[in-house]
């Protein structure tokens, strides 16, 4: 029998991982006397057909996370006149906005002055024109190119990828071109004008190319931002900064919340900071680290913490992933001795080997446990398996355990 191939090993084991989790999670909900014999059928199964692999633990206490919240909404994040919104709202009133304010704005990219594939530009070309909202060519690289050479000759430019997972055609756009703009020109031109959207994350149902996380392919190059926003009225304020920032900004927008979050968001013109994280909740037992849309699954694996544990968590969004600010992390961590570190995207190469490594340089006097990292697995994005893929909240809440407990 001819031997298999490396990509059907892969995947061979990637199936194993996930189904050995499943029944695992299956086995945790029910009685105790069951639930053992199943999991070591579990662990035997999944062993014997991959040598080596080794399932992370379940919690047996807590048999579903599918009670918790997917977004509990916040206080306005400025004082002001206030209208319900959900995240596609928001992020069209930002952008209303910027066209209103700024004659230069153009709003343009895929489907975009029919208002979208999530309807985030609903209404502004009939409110602004063809020329100022418009429709593009199916071509990302064509997509952001163009909007490179509009920034470069002095418009706002907000172009939007329709999905992250695509956005990769234009890679050599991002990294060889716009970043490098305002370095290589000595400062005599730049394209800091520049923000592209794109929504990236899990949403329930994408599968393989429409849930990736990517930010972290681009957190690697200098003289880019990227920033991902929490919620509605997070995002308002961020995607303002962006655009008006002097350096060009990918704004990745947590998709399975463009109509999950809604909240309060002030109706006028605001900024948030960048590059500045935000405690969302003070603690002092454990520092939890995250953003995007992971951030409530943070908050529900602290509220559990606390209620289960005793344990005083420190909650942050880091908001800005590139530069992020070690500043907030670091200060926090020296505080509180602990570090749980999470994201949507895979564990080897993601973000958080970069918070966890810089937090272990700077605070490895005040450390009193090794550092933790809760991410997805590192497989492709599965289908029907996505609830057990996702560092959901009782991952964190292990993780959480773990590190008070060592």
């Amino acid at each position: 029998m001819a031997a298999a191939r490396p990509s059907s090993v892969f995947q061979f084991a990637s199936s194993r991982l996930l189904l050995g989790r499943l029944v695992e999670v299956f086995a945790a909900s029910t009685t105790r006397s069951g639930g053992g014999s199943m999991l070591s059928m579990a662990s035997r199964s999944s062993s014997s057909c991959v040598p080596g692999l080794r399932l992370p633990p379940v919690s047996r206490r807590f048999a579903s996370s599918s009670s918790a919240p997917l977004y509990t909404p916040e206080p306005p994040p400025v004082e002001g006149e206030v209208k319900r919104m959900n995240l596609v709202e928001s992020i069209r009133s930002a952008m209303n906005i910027v066209l209103e304010k700024d004659p230069t704005a153009v709003v343009f990219g895929e489907d975009v002055a029919f208002g979208g594939v999530f309807r985030c530009s609903v209404g502004l070309r009939d409110k602004y024109g063809k020329d100022r909202v418009f429709n593009t060519p199916l071509s990302e690289q064509g997509i952001v190119a163009f909007a490179i050479g509009m920034a470069t000759q002095g418009s706002t430019t907000v172009a939007e990828i329709q999905f992250a997972d695509y956005i990769h055609p234009a890679f050599d756009q991002f990294v060889n071109e716009a970043s490098k703009y305002r370095y290589r020109a000595s400062g005599t031109f730049h394209c800091g004008k520049l923000t592209v959207r794109a929504p990236y994350g899990a949403v329930g149902h994408g599968a393989l190319y429409h849930s990736q996380s990517v930010e972290s392919y681009y957190a690697h190059v200098p003289g880019l931002k990227v920033v991902i926003p929490r919620g509605p009225g997070q995002a308002k304020g961020l995607l303002l900064s962006c655009v008006r920032d002097e350096n060009p900004v990918l704004f990745f927008e947590p998709k399975r919340l463009y109509r999950a979050a809604v909240e309060e968001v002030p109706v006028g013109d605001y900024e948030l900071p960048l590059s500045k994280a935000e405690v969302m909740q003070e603690g002092s037992d454990v520092t939890v680290i995250g953003y995007g849309a992971q951030m409530q699954v943070l908050k529900n694996a602290c509220s559990l913490a606390k209620e289960q544990l005793g344990v005083s968590c420190e909650l942050i969004d880091l908001r800005t992933v590139l530069p992020w600010d070690e500043e907030t992390v670091i200060k926090s961590v020296c505080k509180t001795g602990r570090a749980v570190v999470s994201h949507e995207d895979t564990h080897t190469g993601g973000f958080a080997g970069e918070i966890s490594s810089t937090i272990q340089e700077e605070c490895f006097l005040n450390l009193e446990a090794p550092v933790q990292r809760v991410c997805s697995w590192d497989t492709p994005f599965p289908l029907i398996y996505e609830a057990f893929y996702l560092p959901d909240q009782l991952r964190c809440f292990e993780a959480i355990k773990k590190v008070v407990e060592f």
